[in-house]
């Protein structure tokens, strides 16, 4: 067999056994390494592990991950994110849908804490359900609005997803996160504005609630959720005004995470503890995953997929229109598989050459991947941010209403992704102005 041959029969091979459900992080290192064996024999393997392994796992960037994580795990277990929803309850409770669209933007600054759609959707499945089903709003609209908006952790920062993609193709890290911040703001607007016109058409899904809230009340758990916001926007900002790389502000945002909490009598020592231990757990997890990732990516320069491709990827110049919604169509259908991170890290090295070809903004892109990465989690049969709010609920809801109800913000995210494609400033504006 050709190196070109062993390479696609490689890729069918590990099709099949991420079918069989085989951990994809097994998967990538077993076929990478057995690929790379066949081209090139035992010696070039085995120094090819050991060096390129290294190599990943020392760059400084990555140190970002663990940082991020901590931030998250910290804000979390120290109940910095308790008071959001809440606090969003009070505000917008008046609204058509008050309890829907502010579950919708706590999940947001829930996302933007924890970096992640699963432990977001998991979150305010727990807060936000019973609360919602509580005031009879209908369980489909209360059950979606919690799995949609979870996946907002994957576009505002800090984002994990973000965070691999630019390591696997070169792009500035600090940019790629800035670039998240409208697209996902751009997101909870628009499944807000969705779910006001849902709800006044049709007030049955979200009576009204006869609450009396004053002013202070509002102004009371706005101070309470005060420190969240600004350590969210410090990170933010200081990667926006160049005081610090993506790196530097991960760190930046562990440390004050852990200070906000000692000033605030919520740290202790279980709590500190929980955290680190579930930031050596994520980070272990998504190293191992993208070690195989690199591997993998490797091999297939080995076997000369990538040079293969950019030749395919020629009929694509002129079309750029068609290459988004031919690989759009693929993250949807590989999302109802894979998990987020797992999909994103196989994927980048095969279609980045398509980017390339077709000479796209390699920043604009990875927001249409994570985008689309997010689309995945709540695309029938399989969106995984359903099955994770089915099973903190129970037998409450079944799963089909909840995918009824996402089928309402599956058309919203078919906007949004008009939006973005039509309007690549939507997604460069930051970064743009950053670079200036």
């Amino acid at each position: 067999m050709s190196s070109l041959e062993i390479g696609f029969a490689a890729m069918g091979v590990l099709l099949v056994l991420l079918a069989l459900r085989v951990p994809i992080g097994v998967v990538l290192g077993l076929v990478s390494l057995g690929g790379i064996y066949a081209i090139m024999g035992e010696r070039a393997t085995i120094g090819v592990t050991r060096s390129m392994v290294f190599e990943f796992v020392a760059k400084w960037e990555l140190s970002a991950i663990p940082m991020f994580l901590l931030m998250g795990a910290v804000a979390f277990h120290s109940g910095l994110t308790r008071g959001l929803f809440d606090c969003a309850r009070l505000w917008l409770s008046r609204l058509p849908g008050g309890l829907a669209v502010a579950t919708n933007y706590a999940s947001a600054g829930f996302a933007a804490a924890s970096g992640s759609s699963l432990a977001t959707a998991a979150a305010m499945a727990r807060l936000a359900v019973p609360e919602m089903l509580r005031y009879n709003y209908a369980p489909s609209l209360a059950t979606a609005v919690v799995a949609a908006s979870g996946t907002i952790g994957t576009m505002i920062p800090p984002s994990i997803l973000f965070v691999l993609y630019g390591m696997f193709t070169g792009q500035s890290i600090g940019m790629l996160l800035l670039a998240g911040v409208l697209p996902g703001l751009l997101t909870a607007v628009i499944y807000g504005v969705m779910i006001i016109i849902r709800c006044k058409m049709n007030p049955d899904l979200a009576p009204p609630i006869a609450e009396e809230v004053t002013w202070s009340d509002r102004f009371h758990a706005l101070r309470d959720i005060a420190p969240l916001p600004i350590l969210i926007l410090a990170v933010i900002g200081s990667m926006y005004s160049g005081w610090a790389t993506a790196t530097e502000a991960a760190g930046f945002g562990a440390f004050a995470a852990i200070i906000i909490a000692t000033v605030r009598g919520s740290m202790s020592r279980s709590v500190l503890f929980d955290s680190i231990l579930d930031t050596l757990r994520s980070t272990g997890t998504i190293f191992y995953i993208a070690i195989g990732a690199i591997l993998f990516s490797r091999f297939l320069t080995f076997a000369g997929v990538p040079q293969f491709m950019s030749e395919m990827a020629d009929q694509f110049a002129y079309n750029p229109l068609l290459l988004l919604a031919v690989i759009g169509g693929i993250y949807l259908v590989l999302g109802m598989f894979l998990d987020p991170m797992g999909l994103l890290l196989l994927t980048i090295p095969i279609f980045l050459p398509f980017f390339e070809a077709a000479e796209m903004n390699l920043i604009w892109i990875g927001v249409l991947v994570v985008k689309f990465i997010e689309i995945s989690l709540i695309t029938p049969p399989v969106g995984l941010n359903a099955f994770v709010v089915r099973g903190v609920i129970g037998d409450a809801v079944p799963l089909g209403q909840i995918f009824t109800g996402l089928i309402w913000f599956l058309g919203a995210e078919v906007l949004i992704v008009g939006l973005l494609v039509a309007f690549p400033e939507i997604s460069l504006a930051i970064p743009m102005s950053m670079q200036n």
